[in-house]
This record gives structure tokens, C-alpha cells and sequence, in this order.
């Protein structure tokens, strides 16, 4: 059975504070009055779960905000670490495990390091960033590398994953 996971409400984008939202690989900051759907749920898992992938800096002062939710510390961007949607991310279920990403004709073994947060944004908390989408694994800059994409496309790329 394939079960759509809807949007559980909005969040109204407030506007970050001066030098409080960190753009680094183009984060996109909140707008004020712009309305942000939240999610408590992410698409059913398969063998080949489509998600999109998205670049994050999970190093200490990087657009990932804070240490990372599954072991409190910080992770290279030369290290393959991801943060999952809400829904995947699971209530930590999946933390400090591998999954294995694939795009491009390649594949890449990530571990699971953090939650994208799919049912908070525009706070400090979160860099003043909108909700992460539900379908989303954030990755370092060492997943993009393995999967062979050049720099100059970073950013966003439909790929599919599944558990280790």
C-alpha cells in the first residue's frame, strides 16, 4: 500500500535577525508572511526510495546549523554523512547507520548523522531556514563527490536510497 504523506500544517516565515542565516551552499532563508508546509511523515520506504538530494555543511559554523542530532558532534564535509525528512529520520531510528545512495550511475554508503527537520523552521534553531521538504537527504560535500557530480550542480538531484 503506498501511503502520501500530506502536509500537517504551515509555518509562517518570520524574518532572521541580521547575519543569523547562514547561505553557505545556497540556503534559502525564510521570508517573512511566506507560509511553509511542515511534515511529520515522509514517503513510504522501498528498496528504491526516491528522495532529493541536498548539500549541507554539517562542520562546526556551517549552514547545518548545530552539532548534529544523533551524536552531538560535528562532521567533516569530507566524511559521507547525511541528515533524513523528519518521517525517514524516524525519531532517530536510523542514527549512526549507513545508507547507500545512489545517482548518476553510482553509489555512495552514507551514515545517518541528523534530522532535516520537516516540522520546525524559521527559528534560530533551524538558521532562520525553511522546514526541510519530506523527501529530503542532505549530504556533505563527500556524498556529492562519490556520486561523481561536478561541482558546478551541487545544490539539488533527484536520486533514490535504501538501508545498508
Amino acid at each position: 500500500m503506498h501511503v502520501v504523506c500530506r502536509p500537517s500544517g504551515n509555518i509562517r516565515g518570520r524574518k532572521p535577525p541580521p547575519g543569523e542565516c547562514n547561505q553557505e551552499n545556497d540556503s534559502d532563508c525564510c521570508a517573512e508572511g511566506k507560509l511553509y508546509p511542515i511534515y511529520r511523515c515522509s514517503p513510504t520506504i522501498s528498496s528504491n526510495t526516491k528522495a532529493v538530494l541536498t548539500l549541507n555543511s554539517f562542520q562546526e559554523g556551517g549552514d547545518g546549523g548545530g552539532p548534529s542530532a544523533c551524536d552531538n558532534q560535528y562532521h567533516s564535509d569530507d566524511t559521507p554523512v547525511v541528515a533524513l525528512s523528519t518521517g525517514w529520520y524516524n525519531k532517530g531510528r536510523r542514527c549512526l547507520n549507513d545508507i547507500i545512495i545512489s545517482a548518476n550511475g553510482r553509489s555512495v554508503r552514507a551514515k545517518v548523522v541528523d534530522e532535516c527537520d520537516s516540522t520546525m523552521g524559521c527559528d534560530k534553531d533551524q538558521d532562520y531556514q525553511p522546514p526541510c521538504n519530506n523527501n529530503i537527504v542532505d549530504a556533505s560535500k563527500a556524498v556529492w563527490e562519490a556520486l561523481g557530480v561536478s561541482r558546478d550542480n551541487w545544490g539539488e538531484m533527484d536520486i533514490t536510497w535504501f538501508d545498508a
